[in-house]
């Protein structure tokens, strides 16, 4: 049996779990990256997973807005979400998978560094004096944030095992399977 296109009241669509495991992989990608730049600097290892960071910040970018316009579109047809947490805990990650890159965008606009992802200018860069504010928004709140969406990550794994465990809501396979 073909698994469906749309999401439906019982389980997720094709378009919502291939969205939600591809960017699973990107983030454990953009996390290795960081977690090399962070443990390993100046290493071939930090090296190569650092070259990945701003063009998968991009994509995940891409992806998350995309996710967040397939979510209201199968809104009403989506499995239900299993208490007021759980959809809590959801917006919450959704916000930060969008905040943090944005945060990151405008790092580097006001450092005057030009941009380019995937062989694209995003931002041509200027001369001239970086703006401070922009560049110290970045330094202050997204490597934070981005250790905050790992633990809320985590935490969301978690809550998934033991909403099976404890409350028998199998909501992984509704994504899963």
């Amino acid at each position: 049996m073909a698994l469906p296109i749309m999401d439906n009241s019982q389980r997720y669509g094709a378009i919502s779990r291939l969205l939600h495991w591809g960017m699973a992989l990107l983030f454990a990608w953009q996390f290795t990256s960081a977690t090399s730049h962070w443990l390993f600097p100046d290493t071939p290892f930090e090296e190569f997973f650092w070259g990945t960071h701003y063009p998968v910040g991009v994509l995940l970018l891409t992806l998350v807005i995309l996710r967040a316009i397939w979510a209201l579109a199968n809104a009403s047809r989506r499995p239900p979400s299993v208490s007021v947490m759980a959809k809590l805990g959801h917006l919450v990650l959704y916000g930060l998978m969008m905040v943090i890159p944005t945060i990151a965008l405008i790092r580097q606009y006001g450092s005057g560094r030009s941009l380019e992802v995937f062989g694209f200018t995003l931002m041509s860069g200027f001369e001239g004096e970086e703006i401070t504010w922009m560049t110290d928004l970045g330094g202050l709140l997204h490597g934070e944030l981005g250790w905050t969406l790992l633990a809320l990550i985590v935490g969301h794994i978690v809550m998934a095992i033991l909403h099976r465990k404890l409350t028998h809501h199998d909501v992984l396979t509704r994504m899963a399977r």
